[in-house]
């Protein structure tokens, strides 16, 4: 692999707690896919990992709750024919994903009040599209 995969600033994912299946892939490779465990299954086991700052493992917890099955969340990858592409692009999944899960929350829209000018130009939009729809009906004896 090319090295420790940077989720978001010095937080990276650890060798360690990733977990590998391999298996017999779909897809293009013809006679070789017959014969190639190609297919590739990271697992991540979020709940118990020491790597994320308590905060940034609350978050993700949170938000891949649909995809956790007992606090683990995996990413498969069966795009290439060989093993160790796939392998490359789980792990960029994977380090996409919590780092997506991981971002702050957005700050919240302040309501900001409609300036005067604006609000003014817009009622008199309105006042002469109703004028001009007045003028539509009626009134041709």
């Amino acid at each position: 692999m090319s090295g420790p995969h940077v989720i978001r600033g010095a937080v990276s994912l650890p060798e360690a707690e990733l977990s590998w299946r391999f298996s017999r892939s779909s897809g293009p490779g013809g006679q070789h896919v017959n014969t190639t465990d190609s297919q590739v299954e990271l697992r991540f086991d979020l709940a118990k990992t020491e790597a994320l700052p308590p905060v940034w493992k609350e978050r993700a917890l949170e938000r891949l709750a649909s995809r956790l099955v007992d606090g683990v969340v995996s990413v498969r990858s069966s795009e290439h024919r060989s093993q160790w592409r796939n392998r490359e692009t789980a792990l960029v999944r994977m380090a996409a994903l919590l780092a997506e899960a991981t971002a702050p929350p957005p700050k919240p829209r302040r309501a900001k009040k409609i300036p005067r000018g604006i609000n003014e130009r817009r009622l008199r939009n309105k006042k002469a599209r109703s004028e001009t729809k007045r003028g539509r009906s009626g009134g041709w004896d």
